[in-house]
């Protein structure tokens, strides 16, 4: 796909390639306040040297469509829980699942921790100036042990029915595990007790359904998953290690971004 730059008002812009807020670039051992998202640090997972050309160097990979069908799914799915939150109920999918005692935990900052784009939630990476940071869909609590559970939604269109035993064995699907266990981690920092016990909360569109008429069928899923926070301080530290190098580091064999600019320079 080609992406083509625009400014705020939608007219095409040069596009130089390079950032050009300070606050989106690192320079090794800096002290001032720096943050790193979720996703971010999933790209530091999985190609070291496009994290760095992106965090440090300051290039700017070409950008995505964003799925505003998945976003319309995850905003509607809020409104239900937010109801159920305000009447102190657990939501359908879980009386569905039998886990009437979970239900939407209360707390005066929910907004702002499913607020991606401007707060969400946040920790200090051990003692330097840096900040971890995503954007939650959900957190539920359970009545029986006073922790918090989290909840992620997904949205997805297949020919086959969701199964909880093998929904996350998928090779697509390895993200959404350190995805989880990031938030897990998050969560902690904060000072919050976590369940071990998370859910993925999928929406499967039926693509089997006989005509449309202006209505998708989804059936629901509730997919549970034992969170392992025990990776993360480790890679955190490895992340750190790279942020702070002088050395562009080697790249993943199998990132195509990279393997993409390698093979372009050959014609330049």
């Amino acid at each position: 796909m080609i992406s083509l730059k625009r400014n705020s008002k939608g007219q095409f812009v040069d596009a130089k390639g390079l950032r050009t807020r300070k606050s989106s670039i690192y320079s090794p051992k800096q002290k001032d306040p720096f943050k790193i998202s979720r996703t971010k640090f999933s790209d530091f997972l999985t190609c070291q040297k496009c994290f760095y050309s992106d965090r440090v160097l300051g290039i700017v990979f070409p950008d995505l469509p964003g799925w505003s069908l998945n976003e319309t799914t995850d905003v509607l799915l809020k409104k239900e829980f937010d109801e159920c939150r305000e009447l102190k109920e657990p939501h359908r999918i879980f009386l569905q699942n039998n886990l009437e005692h979970i239900i939407p935990f209360q707390h005066p900052d929910i907004d702002k921790w499913r607020d991606s784009m401007h707060h969400g939630i946040s920790t200090q990476i051990f003692d330097t100036s840096i900040e971890l940071f995503g954007g939650i869909d959900e957190v539920c609590i359970d009545l029986d042990s006073d922790q918090l559970v989290i909840v992620d939604y997904k949205s997805q269109a297949t020919n086959y029915s969701v199964e909880k035993n093998r929904y996350l064995a998928g090779t697509y699907h390895q993200n959404y595990k350190i995805q989880m266990d990031i938030y897990a981690y998050i969560f902690e920092k904060m000072g919050f007790e976590i369940s071990n016990t998370s859910y993925f909360y999928v929406c499967n569109a039926n693509r089997s359904a006989l005509d449309f008429n202006g209505i998708m069928q989804f059936t629901e899923t509730l997919v549970p998953y034992q969170v392992d926070v025990s990776w993360i301080e480790p890679k955190l530290r490895e992340m750190l290690e790279v942020l702070d190098s002088t050395q562009i580091p080697e790249s993943n064999p199998s990132c195509m971004n990279c393997a993409y600019v390698t093979q372009s320079n050959r014609f330049s």
